[in-house]
């Protein structure tokens, strides 16, 4: 099978198509022919040589898939040859072929195209986790969503508009009427703008209920002044870290420094009691290992069973083209999830 390798840390042309033996479909597993993968950002960073949990060089990356079912190993009912379906897989996906346990693949709603499918897993789950489960939004609630036109940024979006509540979601000024399209309500220009100046503004000072935040530590701090009373704030990423081209650039090393400072040091505990306010941290790939993905899962097949939510797709890169996947995403072009495609 042919697949998009990583070679070694470094840029995007450390991306290579190369051909792979086949993954063998054990019990309990099916193996799919991939029409759709998708590119998160913790693949970025695996390449930069950053993230910890990505497996050792020269490997496979690709957290999630859509396609159809070409095997069925031994012990696995429910499932045939030919079936739509989509999945989470740890590392891998971004392949012509993948083997994944047959409880981690679903249908593919009649609706969606592969693509869309593709771009479920990893998005979806990680907003219901720190929205729902982690966050506990409800209707009338305040939440603010970072980087709101990205991947995550469009699930939490249509997450937070289905639950009822008030979205102030950040974005540079050119993706405003995208995200406004999606149900956020206020759109702030982290660029030339101090969102927490901004929410501190619109809601004559009282702040907001939930936050969800994959950036760093600079906006961490702000993040938690702005919490109001019972407020939560959910990180689950740094991407400040990656700071430019290079991995141990100024911008990461300076990151990497504030991430202990960043949000509650362990003598401000007795403090916390009196401000009431939370702070979560959210690792999906940790999460999977510890429980499955199952829970969250659940959730996400009860919405798609409804008709609700739409994964918006920026744009489908060809296996050749993961090199400038990467660079695309890195530029902050996106609007919604960037994929791979055989």
């Amino acid at each position: 099978m042919r697949a998009v390798v990583l070679s070694g840390s470094g840029g995007p042309e450390k991306l290579l198509v190369e051909e792979r033996p086949d993954p063998e479909v054990g019990p309990g597993e099916v193996r799919v022919a991939v029409s759709a993968s998708g590119v998160n950002f913790a693949e970025l960073l695996a390449r930069k040589g950053l993230y910890p949990d990505a497996p050792k060089t020269p490997c496979v990356l690709g957290y999630e898939f859509a396609g159809v079912v070409e095997s069925v190993g031994p012990g696995v009912d429910g499932i045939a040859t030919g079936d739509r379906v989509f999945g989470p897989t740890m590392f891998g996906g971004q392949a012509e072929l993948v083997s994944a346990r047959a409880d981690d693949v679903f249908p593919v709603p009649d609706r969606f195209s592969f693509e869309q499918a593709a771009a479920l897993p990893v998005n979806y789950c990680t907003a219901i986790a720190a929205l729902v489960e982690m966050g506990g939004l409800r209707a009338g609630q305040r939440v603010l969503i970072h980087a709101a036109a990205g991947g995550v940024g469009t699930a939490a979006t249509q997450i937070a508009r289905d639950i009822g509540a008030e979205i102030f979601g950040t974005a540079s000024p050119g993706k405003h009427d995208a995200i406004r399209e999606q149900g956020v309500r206020h759109a702030i220009d982290y660029r030339s703008q101090d969102f927490a100046e901004v929410v501190r503004e619109l809601t004559s000072g009282e702040g907001v209920d939930v936050i969800i935040d994959a950036q760093g530590p600079t906006s961490f701090r702000k993040d938690y002044s702005i919490l109001r009373p019972g407020g939560r704030l959910i990180m689950f990423g740094v991407s400040e870290i990656q700071g430019s081209r290079g991995p141990l650039s100024l911008n990461t090393l300076g990151a990497l420094v504030r991430m202990p400072l960043a949000t509650v040091p362990w003598w401000k505990s007795l403090n916390m009691i009196s401000e009431n306010k939370g702070v979560f941290g959210l690792n999906l790939l940790d999460w999977w290992k510890e429980e499955g993905l199952g829970r969250l899962a659940g959730r996400l097949n009860e919405y798609l069973a409804a008709g609700k939510f739409d994964p918006v797709i920026s744009k489908s890169f060809s296996f050749d083209q993961a090199p400038e996947a990467h660079r695309y995403i890195e530029s902050r072009q996106n609007i919604g999830k960037v994929l791979l495609t055989p």
